[in-house]
């Protein structure tokens, strides 16, 4: 199959992630989870300094942040006594800590969780991901996630990077993601997203009436003030992206009109879709994010869902697709706009 390549995460609306940047953790504590309780006997020296001080000087392994959130959470004591946030010592006190896993040292247990799966055999496996479910564990959704129902379905995939998955949805977006059950599938499928030779199609509601069809092509990368947003960009750092989109159907929502679009995707960047169709005027119903605030509570998620995907498969070769219904929120959201469920 030549030379193996690094499995990346291609998100949808989404970025191509180097291994390095799976759980977007800065913090190099040690693990917490197999440790014992420790136990310091404080001196002279330690009089009249803060707790919080003395511990990060006498416990250089944990860092002074996750030492503080130990006192708020009761989890060292004070002869006995559960320690106060900000307490200023004697000197003679013996302290006990029970030091505890940080929430990212979790984000691989397995979960019980009811998978939508609209295919399996023994490569991969094809989710159809509901709304606000999050892909994978990082900061503020350490639990909870795909990749821990993943585990639960199939615990062999802890020993597949990521636990198989290749390519990401957004936490509000629905549809169609593909999960490889082995390293050899893994590789081909990232291979395959590299190529671009994986078909990607989602259907958004946009506001506004864009052109019947047209293609996008605007690089991305990183809003210069605001690290949340994602914008087409002249920058050095920004990323190619391209993406294809057909009007499908318009119709009305409070009297403002709106369209539904069927969008190719020939890249995968972070937002891609929402950022580009927002870039020339069209931004997605119920985006906050990029939307037009005032309207964003016509719809509590960004009107959108990975409706179809094709690929080859990575024993066989054969080319497979598979099709989404829209979810019924979304569904629901046409049928107000007068426009009819297409699928």
């Amino acid at each position: 199959m030549g030379s193996p390549v690094n499995p990346i995460e291609m998100d949808v609306n989404g970025s191509e992630l180097p291994d390095g940047d799976w759980d977007g953790s800065d913090d190099a504590d040690a693990s917490a989870a197999d440790i014992s309780p420790i136990e310091l006997t404080l001196t002279s020296d330690d009089c009249g300094i803060r707790l919080d001080k003395v511990l990060s000087a006498r416990v250089p392994q944990y860092s002074r942040s996750r030492l503080q959130q130990w006192i708020e959470d009761g989890h060292v004591r004070i002869d006995g006594e559960v320690a106060k946030p900000k307490m200023t010592l004697y000197g003679d006190e013996t302290v006990i800590i029970a030091p505890q896993p940080a929430p990212e040292e979790l984000a691989y247990t397995a979960e019980a969780m009811d998978l939508q799966i609209a295919y399996e055999d023994a490569a991969m496996l094809v989710i159809d991901k509901p709304a606000g479910l999050v892909v994978h564990p990082a900061a503020g959704n350490w639990s909870g996630t795909l990749l821990n129902g993943l585990l639960h379905h199939l615990p062999a995939l802890a020993g597949v990077p990521r636990a198989g998955i290749v390519h990401r949805l957004d936490k509000d977006t629905s549809g169609l993601m593909v999960v490889a059950k082995t390293l050899v599938a893994q590789t081909d499928l990232v291979r395959q997203l590299q190529a671009r030779t994986v078909k990607r199609e989602y259907l958004a509601l946009v506001w506004g009436t864009p052109n019947l069809s047209g293609r996008i092509e605007a690089a991305i990368a990183r809003h210069p003030r605001d690290r949340i947003r994602m914008a087409v960009s002249n920058s050095l750092l920004a990323k190619p992206a391209a993406t294809r989109f057909e009007r499908l159907a318009t119709g009305a929502l409070d009297g403002r009109p709106v369209s539904l679009v069927r969008c190719q995707l020939e890249t995968g960047r972070t937002h891609q879709i929402r950022v580009h169709m927002q870039s020339i005027g069209f931004s997605l119903v119920g985006d906050a994010l990029y939307g037009k605030q005032h309207l964003a509570s016509v719809f509590p998620r960004q009107a959108l869902h990975a409706q179809r995907l094709g690929l080859n498969h990575p024993a066989s070769g054969a080319a497979c697709e598979w099709t989404s219904a829209l979810p019924q929120d979304f569904a629901a959201l046409l049928e107000r706009a007068g426009i009819s469920n297409i699928t």
